[in-house]
């Protein structure tokens, strides 16, 4: 049965092998001229101003999960709707269990103040 895996690992090692390769040669032999200008963050032409880092708020963060949780609504939504009709009634109760999962979410982001714009 390990057989059946051989090809894959070989796979696998001969492109982790080649991609270590490939660096090796970019890191040895590769240009390095390092210039007090190469050095600085590059920011649209524009001279660069304050730290390359800076506090984000956790707003971001709220809204980047809100566009994880629509997403993962569409990927699950859309076989559900292709295959409404084969389903029977397990499908639809386990879709709506889904859909009151998504909805106690939403709430609780509309209650947290995510979905208002400033």
């Amino acid at each position: 049965m390990l057989n059946d895996y051989l090809p894959i690992a070989i796979l696998t090692f001969l492109a982790l092998f080649v991609a270590l390769v490939v660096i090796g040669f970019g890191f040895f032999f590769g240009p390095k001229r390092p210039t007090k200008i190469k050095a600085q963050p590059y920011e649209s032409g524009m001279v660069p101003y304050g730290p390359g880092t800076q506090r984000i708020s956790v707003r971001y963060y709220l809204i980047a999960v809100l566009f994880i949780l629509f997403d993962i609504e569409l990927v699950f939504f859309l076989p559900w709707a292709v295959v409404f009709r084969k389903l029977g009634a397990g499908g639809v109760v386990s879709m709506f269990i889904f859909i009151t999962i998504l909805v106690a979410g939403y709430i609780y982001a509309w209650k947290k103040g995510a979905l208002e714009w400033e």
